[in-house]
């Protein structure tokens, strides 16, 4: 089920030629939530990664009861094909499948290109909101092979056999800024975990917000020695970029061991007694 030139992938055209089809759902993830209600492909929910994907008060991913909670107000079950996608070159859909196999839900797939390549080709939106009948959901145990927590992360510092990849921006991996601008989330200190290797996040696609070719991916990565016979992590800010660059790695070029370190910068930034390296 696609015509993209992975099967984590489905592109635009695919998805306008199946719109309604029965077990495929349509899934809006943005960085900014308000675009959804501005427009959205027709049958597609919503779901605000501030308030769905998060959990608040542990400052953490969705439990296996919040998570099958959120499926299930949202129609979905485990039979469903659904198909992400959002703003901002995809970063929070790409959040959301990771999220989704960290919780065992398999049939999930990203729109190539998101918002971007879909309001390029002059697509439709519509505002009429869907109303998803209720489903009962059961999550399965977290694949615990799919996330690094800090300690984990503490312990692959200079160990052979490990990568790290921060896929920030250059001024946030030297330290320049904390963040992007308007962005709030931030971290007490500047700089990168010790080791990491600098791979920006918009190095993986094209102008139209689609990822590179399959040839062009494994060289840019394994150009900066981020190959597929290490343990890598990923990381960014908040963990949205690094899930973005963990699809990549993981879901498009096959990397057996691919951790995504979702509390990123602004967790090891403001912690006491970790490392910070800066050129």
């Amino acid at each position: 089920m696609s015509d993209a030139w992975s099967p984590a992938l489905v592109t635009t055209a695919w998805v306008a030629d199946h719109l309604g089809d029965r077990g495929t759902k349509l899934v809006e993830v943005d960085v900014d939530p308000t675009l959804y209600a501005e427009g959205h492909i027709q049958g597609a929910v919503g779901w605000n990664w501030t308030t769905d994907l998060q959990d608040s008060v542990r400052r953490d991913v969705l439990s296996r009861e919040d998570f099958a909670s959120l499926m299930g107000r949202s129609g979905l079950t485990h039979e469903d094909t659904v198909i992400l996608y959002g703003d901002a070159n995809n970063w929070f859909a790409a959040y959301a499948y990771w999220q989704m196999k960290l919780h065992g839900h398999e049939r999930v797939k990203l729109m190539d290109g998101g918002r971007l390549k879909w309001e390029k080709e002059g697509r439709p939106y519509t505002t009429v909101l869907p109303q998803p009948a209720p489903a009962t959901y059961v999550a399965g145990p977290e694949r615990t092979e799919l996330r690094a927590l800090q300690p984990e992360v503490s312990s692959r510092i200079g160990q052979p056999g490990s990568a790290m990849v921060d896929v920030r921006s250059p001024a946030e991996f030297t330290g320049e800024v904390l963040a992007p601008p308007g962005l709030t989330e931030t971290a007490q200190r500047g700089g990168h975990i010790p080791g990491a290797v600098n791979i920006p996040w918009s190095q993986a696609v094209g102008e139209d917000g689609a990822f590179k070719s399959r040839d062009e991916l494994a060289a840019l990565y394994a150009g900066k020695g981020i190959t597929p016979d290490k343990d890598v992590i990923a990381y960014c800010r908040i963990g949205e970029r690094s899930s973005h660059t963990w699809f990549v790695l993981r879901e498009l070029l096959g990397y057996p061991q691919v951790k995504n370190y979702d509390g990123s910068w602004t967790e090891w930034g403001s912690m006491v007694g970790v490392p910070v390296e800066k050129p």
